[in-house]
């Protein structure tokens, strides 16, 4: 707690207090997000065969890689070349519309990868794709499986059932 006095002798208590309060003010605010934004599907993308040479999903700060202190945070884990993948991937991106902002995205490019997103992948990734992590908003791990959340193409009720459990 800090103690304003009006003395000369105070002055500097009172600049201390005022930065400390500047440090708590902005320590008091939820860190910054990094996350996937933006989501789309990348062009020429195949669902029955291994032929597309793209990243399955297309996004704005695809290298960011911070587990959210305030909301869920979904990973995925995927490569290019993979019809498995790709089919993941269109799941996710179908639900992004619905969870943008509600739910931290992060999208990991396993042949492109960030430091931070090795750290991630040393933790959640356990070599083979597609992988999701599922976070939730207290930090603790929900799903961290390999594979398809569905069989169907364009199924995306247990991917939803993940999302909307970790919340």
């Amino acid at each position: 707690m800090c103690n304003i006095g009006l003395s000369f002798r105070s002055g500097l208590r009172i600049r201390t207090c005022a930065a400390a309060a500047v440090v708590a003010l902005l320590a008091s605010n939820a860190a910054p997000i990094f996350a996937a934004d933006d989501l789309t599907l990348a062009p020429d993308l195949s669902f029955t065969d291994d032929s597309s040479a793209n990243f399955p999903i297309a996004a704005k700060n695809m290298s960011d890689a911070a587990i959210a202190a305030d909301r869920a945070t979904i990973i995925f884990f995927g490569t290019a070349h993979c019809w498995n993948t790709n089919r993941e991937a269109e799941r996710l991106v179908s639900l992004y519309p619905r969870y943008r902002g509600k739910v931290n995205f992060i999208v990991v490019d396993l042949n492109h990868a960030t430091g931070a997103q090795r750290t991630l992948m040393a933790k959640y990734y356990h070599g083979y794709i597609p992988t999701i992590a599922v976070i939730d908003l207290h930090g603790r791990l929900l799903y961290d499986r390999a594979g398809e959340t569905s069989s169907e193409r364009g199924d995306t009720a247990h991917l939803e059932s993940l999302i909307n459990s970790s919340n």
